[in-house]
């Protein structure tokens, strides 16, 4: 008969059942039994508000780019069509996008400023009299374009006070907002147009 000395314990360990389900000691013992997420995956769970919008054109294509593939495609998509949630802050509200239709339902002589650019620039490397008639379009399209653009104001000044009566507008932002647009070619323009030429705003 063999004897325990006291104070020994017993290292024996019973057999583990061969019908048991090891499944919850393997993840304990190796881990934690998961993939390790994406960053992209991990930033999309992470608690807490969201983030305020984008205030500028600049942040909120830096946002984009920081999106994966497609989440960039769909913000850049929707901000193109005009969704409030996908515009900087610069593009948003009924006033912005008014101003907006104001000018995308009207020829402007701004729209024109980089084809009569680039004729002036051009006409400059050919010989007289043709540089003084460039330099002489140049002069006529500018009074032309400072023209339209007081009438543009204008008429986005009445069209603001008519639809948002009662309101404290910035008028001096919001015409500039509109002149701004009013020089880019109209397919060239962000958010894109969304009411035709001549339509009534």
């Amino acid at each position: 008969m063999k004897l325990r000395l006291p104070g020994r314990r017993d290292r024996t360990e019973a057999a583990p059942d061969p019908a048991a389900d090891l499944t919850p000691q393997l993840v304990k013992a190796g881990g934690k039994g998961r993939p390790t997420p994406k960053r992209h995956e991990a930033q999309g769970r992470r608690p807490g508000p969201p983030p305020p919008p984008p205030r500028t054109r600049k942040e909120a294509w830096k946002r984009m780019r920081e999106q994966p593939a497609g989440a960039r495609g769909a913000t850049r998509a929707g901000a193109a069509r005009g969704e409030e949630v996908a515009l900087p802050a610069r593009d948003r509200g009924p006033v912005r996008k008014l101003v907006r239709d104001v000018v995308d339902a009207r020829r402007n002589a701004g729209s024109f400023f980089l084809l009569v650019a680039a004729l002036v620039l051009f006409g400059n490397f050919l010989p007289e009299p043709v540089r003084s008639y460039s330099v002489s379009l140049w002069l006529v399209f500018f009074a032309v374009m400072i023209v339209d653009s007081f009438v543009l104001g204008r008429r986005i000044k009445r069209a603001v006070l008519e639809r948002f009566p009662g309101q404290d507008h910035k008028m001096r932002s919001l015409v500039w907002y509109g002149v701004t647009r009013a020089t880019m070619v109209r397919r060239w323009r962000f958010p894109k147009a969304t009411v035709p030429l001549g339509a009534r705003v």
